[in-house]
């Protein structure tokens, strides 16, 4: 399917299901936003690097207006819908502040393969814990989807952009795996250095076990 939508560019990658908060208060997004919430229609975040937009990014929807602000500025709540493609950023919409664009959506599998999703939030939540983290995910483990991990992983934002652009779950969890893989040993190391460190300093009680 191929459609038009406002976009709201940002240097963030946002997932489908995810839920996010915004801050309004730039003129052509307060209009942006007004518009599709009277509306009810979704708007586009594609993700911003320093060399410009790219050409992915995510259909979200405004749940609610949380705060309008005496100088029109807004608090609302979104949730990322579907992943989409910009074919043609159109840069001026009559008697708007805002761009759109031209995008189509890309077919999405999500069938799991849950051993390895189960692997995966193991691991997850072994990094947690070397890193003394306390984080939840909102579902319970057996409902969980690999976009519902990934912000919690530690990826870079060109990661994440990258991952947006896998479409089957199968490959999007592999991703995560090594990615958790590489990370996990780098971390631990840290941690025992960090403890190295911390006993410099300190006065130790050891006991002489070698005899002269």
């Amino acid at each position: 399917m191929i459609n038009f939508i406002p976009i709201f560019p940002l240097g963030i990658v946002v997932f489908p299901g995810e839920s996010l908060n915004l801050h309004i208060f730039e003129p052509r997004y307060k209009q942006l936003i007004t518009d599709c919430f009277a509306e009810s229609k979704p708007f586009g975040i594609p993700t911003v690097f320093k060399n410009g937009l790219s050409e992915r990014g995510t259909l979200v929807e405004v749940k609610e207006i949380v705060e309008v602000y005496a100088d029109g500025k807004l608090d609302i709540k979104t949730k990322g819908v579907s992943i989409f493609a910009i074919l043609e950023v159109v840069k001026n919409i009559p008697e708007k502040l805002y761009s759109g664009a031209i995008v189509n959506y890309p077919a999405n599998e999500e069938n799991r393969n849950i051993l390895l999703l189960r692997k995966v939030i193991r691991t997850v939540r072994d990094l947690h814990a070397i890193l003394k983290l306390n984080k939840e995910f909102s579902k319970p483990d057996e409902e969980l989807l690999s976009y519902d991990i990934a912000h919690h992983v530690g990826l870079s934002l060109e990661e994440e952009y990258e991952f947006l652009g896998l479409l089957r779950e199968d490959q999007r969890l592999e991703y995560l795996k090594r990615h958790l893989n590489k990370v996990l040993p780098v971390v631990n190391e840290m941690e025992v250095l960090k403890d190295r460190i911390k006993l410099n300093g300190h006065f130790k009680n050891l006991s002489g076990n070698f005899d002269i």
